[in-house]
């Protein structure tokens, strides 16, 4: 049952990732509520299964001449650093901890985005 289960949850999770919806957000979430997976877990699942999903969108991005390089160290450095400290940071936290940082983030987000629909409709 667990197989089908995680196979259930990794499609809905793949949907948004594949349209570039950070998939990360709904997946993380259905693992640990639904899936009753870890966030630690849940998160390097996410993670791994992140590999191959952005070498097959860097390639469509590719065959699609949506690519700019142009400045593109500007980004990755950063991002390799901060994504090293953000792994040393979530290993040393307890789940618990990362799960109520990561309910926090995603409520922030929902405000945010509500708060760019309310201005854009008032354009």
């Amino acid at each position: 049952m667990s197989f089908y289960l995680y196979l259930v949850l990794g499609f809905l999770g793949g949907i948004p990732a594949g349209m570039g919806m950070g998939g990360g957000t709904v997946t993380i979430p259905l693992l640990v509520l639904i899936g009753g997976v870890e966030q630690k877990i849940a998160q390097s699942a996410n993670l791994f299964s992140f590999l191959p999903m952005s070498v097959g969108a860097l390639k469509t991005h590719a065959d699609n001449g949506l690519l700019q390089t142009q400045g593109i160290l500007w980004v990755i450095l950063p991002a390799l650093l901060f994504s090293a400290l953000g792994t040393t940071l979530a290993a040393a936290l307890p789940s618990d901890a990362l799960s109520k940082a990561f309910g926090a983030f995603l409520i922030a987000l929902a405000f945010v985005g509500l708060y760019k629909n309310i201005q854009s409709e008032k354009s």
